[in-house]
């Protein structure tokens, strides 16, 4: 009779476990389907944007600044939550996301758009570590491969909806309804996570390292900004840029004394002794930086080299995404029951770098078909590697560091993103100015720089401006834009590379088996009575 009240009290709360793990899963899957289609839906839409509101020169800035944002609010989510509880920052996330989605939409310029995606990333930056941390809290490393990947294939589920959908609504209505459509998402994820989300969460004194997350944030919009702005604003020698590097190095020492003084630092510099972490990290660089160097600037290949329609520049990002869902899924699945991820993650990073070398080979006479073939062997590789690295690093961790490493672990994807696209986006204005005189005269150059506000290119994503260029001239465009590209993608190689190297550095650790917290309802065993949990 003892074994099996035993059994039976083991099988309530087994099911009461699952019960409130999928309650907050569902949340987390919400959250998650708000920020992947921030990404995927505007993607597609940012060469028409840029046509609009500024020219090609400043691309990249429309990305840069959610990015940025998201960088700037990382380092501090972890550590917030520890004080006020995920839960609360979780929705704050949310609602700061969907206010700068209304922003957007309904921006009236160029800068108040960079201005609004700016807020719209400092949601992000709350979302994306704090629903990893979560995860990290409720479920063990050795089950939690599958939910990561469930994690993962929600993102590409977004992305496959996205990008399709977000070119069909800028081709049929107009892009503003891409930041409009957030709104109704947002609100719904408010509402589950409100009502079914409880999340244990061990309160306690915590002091704000406010001079760290100054310094570093300072440091890191420093870097981006000089690196944004050289060879393109301001020549690379001139005060400005050597100014704005000398300051970055300052305050990024000075971040690093703070450090190693500071009661509870931002980013602890301990974490860094750990050679799983550091070359974890030094890996999610890497894949962050090739990985939005395709979403963001092959959509400018399509339309302005290729030549297809926004809705089908959209359309071709999407074999990219169901190849990330395959591998997401299945390397989750994979790696909970091996308890093995190394191995995953180079192959996946090997997939990626065929995948940019092929990129990096694309001409005027590319086809559809070749990029796609492209698309689906970085999506492989995405799917293997995005969510694992922090895998890997929430398993090295105890639990009072769980949610800064994670934090860390998200900082530098977000690095990573952030630089990626300002590298690749000065590569691609430098180069246009040298390609576009190789296939244009003089006059003809000076007509279309005028006119597309500095960037010649901007002719070919504008279908009014498009119809009246002469065959020649558009040809010419279409070959500049290419041979400008081609650096753009052939960086990723070398990046990919050192993200390889940086994988089979890892110690692969075995994977535990046990969470650090329960979720939903929690059975005392001793008494048998039930807990409320902190929410």
């Amino acid at each position: 009779m003892t074994a099996v009240a035993s059994q039976a009290a083991g099988t309530t709360e087994s099911s009461g476990l699952d019960r409130g793990v999928m309650a907050v899963f569902a949340g987390l899957m919400l959250g998650s389907l708000v920020a992947s289609l921030n990404m995927t839906l505007v993607a597609p839409a940012l060469p028409t944007i840029v046509a609009e509101l500024g020219g090609l020169a400043d691309y990249s800035w429309i990305p840069i600044s959610a990015m940025l944002a998201s960088t700037i609010v990382t380092p501090v989510a972890g550590k917030l939550s520890d004080v006020y509880g995920r839960k609360p920052l979780y929705m704050t996330g949310i609602v700061v996301f969907a206010v700068g989605s209304a922003l957007s939409g309904l921006a009236p310029n160029f800068w108040f758009l960079v201005f609004a995606r700016f807020v719209q990333g400092a949601g992000m930056g709350f979302i994306m570590p704090l629903s990893q941390a979560i995860i990290g809290d409720i479920i063990s490393p050795r089950e939690r491969g599958k939910y990561q990947g469930m994690m993962g294939a929600s993102f590409g589920l977004a992305s496959i909806i996205g990008p399709a959908a977000g070119g069909y609504i800028t081709e049929h209505f107009t892009w503003r309804w891409l930041f409009f459509v957030n709104l109704p998402i947002a609100v719904l994820t408010l509402v589950v996570i409100w009502f079914f989300m409880h999340v244990p969460n061990e309160r306690r004194p915590h002091k704000i390292d406010v001079w760290g997350s100054v310094t570093l944030s300072l440091g890191i919009a420093g870097t981006l900004l000089a690196t944004v702005w050289g060879g393109v604003q301001y020549p690379w020698s001139s005060w400005q840029i050597i100014g704005l590097y000398a300051a970055s190095a300052v305050l990024l020492a000075a971040f690093v004394w703070i450090e190693r003084r500071a009661a509870e630092p931002v980013l602890p510099l301990q974490l860094w002794k750990s050679s799983i972490f550091t070359f974890s990290n030094i890996a999610s660089v890497g894949v962050a930086m090739s990985m939005f160097g395709a979403i963001f600037f092959l959509p400018v290949f399509v339309q302005g080299v290729v030549g297809n329609s926004v809705t089908n520049s959209g359309a071709i990002l999407v074999p990219m995404l169901v190849a990330m869902i395959v591998t997401s899924v299945l390397g989750g699945q994979l790696i909970s029951r091996t308890g093995r991820y190394k191995v995953l993650l180079l192959v996946g990073l090997a997939s990626m770098g065929v995948g940019y070398y092929m990129l990096s080979t694309f001409s005027v006479s590319t086809t559809n078909q070749q990029v796609i073939v492209a698309m689906v062997l970085l999506g492989l590789g995405l799917g293997a590697c995005m969510q694992t690295y922090v895998l890997v690093v929430q398993n090295s961790v105890s639990r009072q560091d769980m949610a800064v490493a994670t934090s860390a672990t998200q900082l530098s994807r977000s690095i990573g993103a952030a630089v990626g696209l300002a590298v690749l986006g000065t590569i691609l204005s430098q180069g246009m100015a040298s390609s576009m005189a190789r296939y244009l005269p003089a006059s003809a150059l000076a007509k279309l720089q005028a006119s597309g506000g500095g960037a010649t290119a901007t002719a070919v994503f504008d279908p009014s401006q498009l119809a009246r260029l002469p065959p020649a001239i558009e040809l010419g465009i279409r070959h500049g834009l290419a041979d400008a590209l081609h650096p753009v993608f052939l960086v990723g190689v070398p990046i990919i590379a050192i993200a390889f190297v940086a994988t089979a550095l890892i110690k692969e650790l075995p994977l535990r088996q046990t969470a650090h917290v329960t979720a939903g309802r929690q059975v005392a065993r001793s008494t048998g009575a039930e807990e409320s949990p902190l929410s």
